[in-house]
């Protein structure tokens, strides 16, 4: 069968800058302009950063507002299974056939010039979402912030800053304080901006971007609070106490990525359809995904096969404390990274609830970290670790060895993808 399309046309655009990742938005507003400035046109945007939780929140949140019987476009990245996932126009995912026309569109409205990626790539999604109605528009950031592909809106209706923790220090900067800088820079003068749970060095920082912009901030702790109680989530605001069930997405670190989803969904006035449906309907694969069907199902036999595309720190950290709370079992890391990630820092939390680790590199991704390190790590944080050529092989190793197992396969969205590739 021969390649969609579309495939042909982001192929020839991967070429079109010598670098994935080059942070400015000269590019974007170049493009933008010969397009006719398509960012203009958008319904009411809800634009949203962060380290951890963004995609997530993000889910709630047009999960929250399709409930309450509107539409939205989405826009997220990366991709895991097929480039189309990144765009929802009103609700669904766009076809091939719209897909090529605006990526067509673009390609020939940039005229060969440099351009990265994923600034060409989200000038289509722009352009997409501009000619469909619909009642709101989420924009996911891809990088950082205040020269993100994404941020090319004037004034969107609300902005949101998920947790900022240490990642992409070669972009963003290597303390907490310049990360937060970055990402901060979506908030926009006057416009509302939900903050998620942050450290001080970090709240410091948005705090005081928001008060020289005359932003409102609704922040975790001050002007909204979440938690779990008796398995029930509560949340509070100004606006009173909602009661709900517990997020359908799993982890304890969804608790505070729903509170700000209400908090965004209450801000744009929008009532209790909306908060039940952020909570039960939200969709998010490969935040600790059960996988229940394929033939790496069929290769763990009687064990239980989970797939995460948590990749820092703050991500081991959480997956961590989610592992620790599910009924016990042995647990086997199958873990593949790319090798711009701090790999010890992902691995600690997690050395204390899984019983061994097996490195897999990343297929078809230039930048994977050999498999070999990725085992070097693990043992330096106290993990027993081993190396296999693939997921499969990793899977079919633990399960023959430990059959009531607990794997998970865990590192990376990259390989993430390629898994929901293989075991679709």
């Amino acid at each position: 069968m021969s390649a969609p399309t579309s495939d042909l046309i982001l192929s020839r655009m991967m070429a079109l800058h010598p670098k994935i990742i080059d942070l400015t938005l000269d590019r974007m507003w170049r493009l933008l302009d010969a397009l006719g400035n398509p960012q203009e046109r958008l319904p009411p945007v809800i634009h949203i950063a962060g380290t951890n939780g963004k995609g997530s929140t993000l889910a709630m949140i047009r999960a929250g507002i399709e409930a309450a019987g509107q539409t939205c476009h989405a826009y997220t990245s990366p991709h895991l299974a097929r480039f189309h996932e990144r765009i929802r126009l009103a609700g669904d995912l766009i076809a091939e056939d719209h897909l090529t026309a605006v990526l067509d569109e673009c390609e020939a409205a940039n005229g060969g010039v440099p351009i990265t990626y994923f600034e060409i790539t989200t000038c289509a999604a722009l352009l997409a979402m501009s000619r469909i109605d619909a009642d709101y528009t989420l924009l996911e950031v891809g990088l950082g912030g205040r020269l993100d592909a994404t941020n090319v809106i004037d004034r969107p209706a609300l902005t949101v800053i998920t947790p900022v923790s240490m990642d992409h220090e070669g972009f963003l900067g290597d303390t907490l304080a310049a990360i937060t800088g970055e990402k901060a820079g979506i908030i926009k003068r006057l416009v509302p901006c939900v903050v998620g749970p942050q450290d001080d060095a970090a709240m410091d920082v948005i705090e005081a971007r928001a008060a020289r912009l005359g932003a409102p901030l609704l922040a975790h702790g001050q002007h909204w609070h979440v938690q779990e109680e008796r398995g029930r989530l509560v949340y509070q605001d100004e606006h009173g106490l909602c009661d709900l069930p517990l997020p359908n997405l799993p982890g304890a670190h969804q608790i505070e990525n729903a509170g700000a989803a209400l908090a965004a969904l209450r801000a744009l006035g929008l009532g209790e359809a909306a908060a039940e449906g952020a909570v039960t309907r939200a969709e998010w694969p490969a935040r600790m995904q059960r996988l229940a069907w394929g033939p790496l199902v069929d290769a763990a036999g009687g064990a239980e096969l989970w797939l995460d595309g948590g990749h820092n720190p703050a991500a081991g950290q959480a997956l961590a404390r989610h592992l620790a709370g599910l009924a016990p079992r042995p647990t086997y890391l199958v873990c593949g990274m790319l090798n711009t990630k701090d790999v010890a820092g992902y691995l600690g939390p997690l050395a204390r609830v899984a019983q061994g680790l097996t490195a897999v590199p990343i297929p078809g991704e230039a930048n994977t970290l050999p498999a070999d390190a990725t085992a070097q790590a693990a043992r330096g944080v106290g993990m027993r670790a081993g190396v296999a050529e693939s997921a499969l092989a990793a899977v079919e190793d633990i399960a023959t060895r430990v059959p009531r197992a607990r794997i998970l396969i865990c590192g990376s969205l990259y390989l993430a993808g390629g898994i929901l590739r293989e075991n679709g």
